[in-house]
């Protein structure tokens, strides 16, 4: 028997990939499947990135190795795109990366940072990409956000021995799995903290642009103070429905962009010119593009929100990303609930668990269908909360 390696054996299981074998399944056996796991929106890319795209693949040069480096008018697009959204101005050449998406850099992020004996703060519930830090040498502090506190990472509250060792932390808002949001003053004494203790802060910023109700999601470098601790991770994925096309970017102090560069350099070759070419003719029109999509979840989360609760279901409407994440009843656990739900109806959600211990007692499900599928499924889904004495969902 081939032994793997000792970094393998800690990282957990991958729920998202467990749960689309279990949808594949399903739809073999002529079942019908509402799928609400995957932030996978069902809105096509914008037309101008396929012509875009389709016109770049007629230049061999678009063809060539892209390195790190990439595209240079994709890194001036990020940098006009920073500066026009936040008020942020960076230079493209120094403190800008084109990633194959948001998760490229957040699990490779750690190689760069982390020694034996540093810590790395994870936040729990959290997005699963964020465990790619066991692979390093460092050793992982799980943060407990807690409801009554807005789900917020409060570093100080960290062991003196544990903040003194500490050299990254995940931060994440508008936040996956919960939708917390972060107030300026937050992120103002969070930066504080890290540039007294010398801690690296990765700020998972990719569903800024998916925001309701008149909220506007900063960028964690309009805090003073903030490019010299900070990388900031963006992508296509959610603001422009292009999970498949993997671009993103990370944004910040030059030293810890040249560094992931350098860990990236041995691990890919970039991404694809063109892809990062029809990028950045989004990104100058973004406000435009994303206008529209925004509207659709809109619309998606008042009518879901409605039936969930509807359906029995006690939770505030978010203010920020295409989730929502929904309270059960004491005793009933979520892996056993959404396993119920997913065999029974054919509906497939993320039980909190799977974005770690804390995120116990909740399921998420994303906005990804039209509003007449999710009232649908919101209905099934409370069949099972109301008869979950009957199945023994109830301890």
């Amino acid at each position: 028997m081939i032994e793997t390696s000792e970094r393998l054996g800690r990282l957990p299981s991958y729920k998202m990939n467990e749960l689309a074998a279990s949808k594949k399944r399903l739809l073999a056996e002529g079942r019908e499947v509402i799928d609400l796991s995957a932030g996978d929106a069902d809105f096509p890319p914008p037309d101008l990135a396929v012509e875009v795209l389709y016109e770049a693949l007629a230049d061999p040069a678009m063809s060539r190795y892209p390195f790190q480096v990439g595209l240079v008018e994709f890194r001036e697009a990020v940098a006009r795109y920073m500066e026009r959204r936040f008020g942020v101005v960076v230079n493209p050449m120094d403190e800008v990366l084109p990633l194959i998406g948001c998760k490229d850099g957040l699990a490779h992020l750690p190689l760069a940072i982390l020694s034996p004996g540093d810590v790395c703060v994870i936040p729990e519930p959290a997005y699963p990409g964020y465990m790619g830090a066991f692979l390093s040498d460092g050793e992982i502090e799980r943060y407990a956000l807690q409801p009554d506190k807005g789900y917020l990472v409060e570093l100080e509250e960290l062991g003196a021995d544990t903040l003194a060792r500490t050299k990254l932390v995940f931060v994440n808002y508008p936040n996956n799995p919960t939708t917390a949001v972060a107030p300026m003053d937050y992120l103002e004494r969070t930066v504080d903290t890290c540039r007294r203790n010398g801690i690296v802060l990765a700020y998972d910023n990719p569903y800024c642009e998916l925001t309701f109700d008149g909220y506007r999601a900063p960028s964690i470098l309009q805090v003073e103070g903030a490019r010299e601790i900070a990388l900031e991770f963006h992508s296509f994925s959610k603001s422009f429905s292009m999970t498949g096309w993997r671009l993103g970017w990370a944004v910040g102090s030059a030293d810890l962009i040249a560094a992931l560069s350098k860990v990236k350099s041995y691990m890919d070759t970039g991404v694809f010119l063109a892809i990062q070419r029809a990028g950045a003719a989004l990104l100058d029109c973004a406000d435009e593009l994303i206008q529209p999509i925004v509207s659709s979840l809109s619309t998606r989360r008042d009518a879901a929100v409605a039936a969930f609760r509807g359906a029995g279901f006690a939770f505030e409407p978010p203010r920020a990303t295409m989730y929502l994440w929904i309270p059960l009843p004491g005793g009933v656990t979520s892996a056993a609930f959404a396993a119920e739900v997913l065999e029974r109806h054919g509906v497939v959600v993320m039980p909190g668990s799977a974005f770690g211990a804390a995120g116990e007692g909740y399921f998420r499900i994303a906005l990804t269908v039209e509003p007449e599928r999710l009232e649908h499924a919101a209905q099934l889904i409370g069949s099972v909360l109301s008869e979950s004495h009957e199945t023994g969902l109830r301890a």
